[in-house]
């Protein structure tokens, strides 16, 4: 399995949105978090899932919460480069 690394930036927007759902109600940003950090196990496991975009990248949904992964697949590692919001 390839490492994950996880740009600067798009760890930035995880904590922000971990913030935002904190402070819409008590409990629901442990719930994003572990669905985020399920969302990275399963693109850890079978990155190729999801096919490769115009830039090469790929784009993982995530289901409960509005977000999409950006990664990029690379021979070494899997580069997560963004947290994007999706509405």
């Amino acid at each position: 399995m390839k490492p994950l690394v996880i740009e600067e930036e798009a760890e930035l927007e995880l904590v922000n949105s971990v913030a935002f759902y904190e402070e819409r109600k008590s409990g629901l940003e442990l719930d994003f978090e572990a669905a985020a950090r399920q969302a990275l196990t399963t693109i850890a496991a079978a990155p190729e899932r999801w096919p490769t975009g115009r830039h090469g990248t790929r784009r993982c949904v995530m289901a409960r919460f509005p977000f999409i992964i950006h990664y990029l697949d690379t021979p070494d590692k899997l580069w997560i480069i963004a947290f994007a919001h999706a509405k």
